[in-house]
């Protein structure tokens, strides 16, 4: 097969692998935006408003921050800014009951 019956023959295929092209592109983009910390630390914060309102119960507020602080501690190295935020977030939670986890 020459160079011009190959290129005839794939150049059909040729949208489809543009279409995958461009929705890897965006599922590596969508991928890195839900997984910054800053991100992760907005939907903490948004939590943290929806809890103090009332529209979270007390279990529904632990379980999802502790799925986001994971979260956080997975892309952020130990001793950084972020990790320390964790322990804030319990002493703060910890001081409001009165409980110590330690």
């Amino acid at each position: 097969m020459g160079l011009i019956s190959g290129v005839l023959l794939l150049l059909p295929l040729a949208p489809v692998r543009g279409v995958e092209w461009v929705a890897d592109r965006l599922l590596e983009a969508a991928e890195r935006e839900q997984c910054d910390p800053a991100t992760i630390r907005a939907r903490l914060g948004e939590l943290n408003r929806a809890y103090e309102a009332g529209e979270l119960t007390e279990e529904e507020f632990e379980e999802q921050e502790e799925r986001l602080l994971d979260q956080l501690e997975q892309r952020v190295p130990r001793g950084s800014p972020a990790a320390v935020t964790r322990t804030r977030t319990r002493t703060r939670t910890d001081r409001d009951q009165g409980t110590s986890h330690d």
